[in-house]
């Protein structure tokens, strides 16, 4: 039996419309909350997930300002930026795109955007309390995971969650996540020895390693809720994930497929990390 397909472009769709509401309700008292994202260089996929956010903002509200600058400019003159955005009283959120050129040192940017300000989730502030259980600006994609299971209806209570991948942009944190609805989270890597037989127990395998149809349906067990957080191109030019979706369907319970699974998710999170973060700068929170 085929499993059920979870569908993250309608969930997205659904979230956007309860942030349009509140932004409205808050247009009403006076206030919009801004987003500002910053772009060095000509990375095409940096342009492409730019133009995106830029789109989102325009269709739920937001102000909006996009900063692209050429792949010439110095670590000094990002950080400047940074700097004056930080200050900037009608800018709530503020996201540099990554990956930034080479000479520009990704941790000392993300180090320098305010805490409170730092919607994507990736500020050591912000991860450290995400650590310790803290109230804290979520990292996009890993909240939208966690948002994709609850809307199965799953219980992650008590259940078995497995994470392949321990990047710090989405394994760590997914587990950080998984943890806090009380799962039992075993993280998988390249290194590890026993994958097929840790990945067979798991009722939750999130799948995040960046290789195109890595996992097949020998790695899931029956029924298991699996999450598809890759995005590869393949040399035909289509997208495929890390799970080798045609056979898993097979074996799973409900599964993300790509496109159209987390990816939808991880700008609608953006967004709503950029709504809390202005309620709460302009106390409304």
């Amino acid at each position: 039996m085929t499993a059920p397909v979870i569908n993250g472009k309608q969930v997205s769709e659904e979230i956007r419309g309860n942030i349009r509401k509140e932004v409205e309700s808050l247009a009403g008292k006076g206030f919009q909350p801004g987003l500002a994202v910053v772009l060095v260089g000509e990375d095409p996929a940096s342009q492409v997930y730019v133009r995106n956010k830029e789109k989102a903002c325009h269709d739920l509200g937001f102000y909006s300002e996009v900063h692209r600058l050429p792949a010439s400019t110095t670590q000094g003159e990002l950080l400047g930026l940074v700097d004056k955005l930080n200050r900037q009283s009608n800018i709530h959120g503020i996201l540099v795109q990554l990956p930034l050129p080479g000479h520009i040192e990704e941790k000392a940017v993300i180090d320098a955007i305010a805490v409170e300000k730092d919607v994507d989730g990736f500020h050591p502030v912000n991860v450290g309390n995400l650590v310790i259980g803290d109230d804290s600006l979520l990292p996009c994609t890993p909240a939208g995971v966690i948002e994709l299971i609850k809307r199965t209806g799953l219980e992650m209570s008590g259940k078995h969650a497995v994470v392949i991948g321990r990047s710090n942009i989405v394994g760590k944190p997914v587990s950080l996540l998984l943890q806090r609805e009380n799962a039992t989270v075993t993280m998988c890597h390249s290194r590890t020895a026993n994958m097929k037989e840790l990945t067979k127990q798991a009722d939750i395998l999130v799948v995040a390693i960046g290789r195109a149809n890595f996992v097949d349906a020998t790695y899931v067990k029956p029924g298991a809720v699996v999450i598809d957080v890759g995005m590869n191109r393949l040399d035909n030019g289509k997208l495929a994930g890390d799970v080798d979706f045609e056979s898993v369907k097979e074996v799973s319970g409900p599964i993300t497929p790509v496109p159209g699974g987390v990816g939808p998710m991880t700008i609608t999170m953006l967004m709503q990390n950029t709504l809390i973060a202005a309620k709460r700068l302009q106390g409304l929170a």
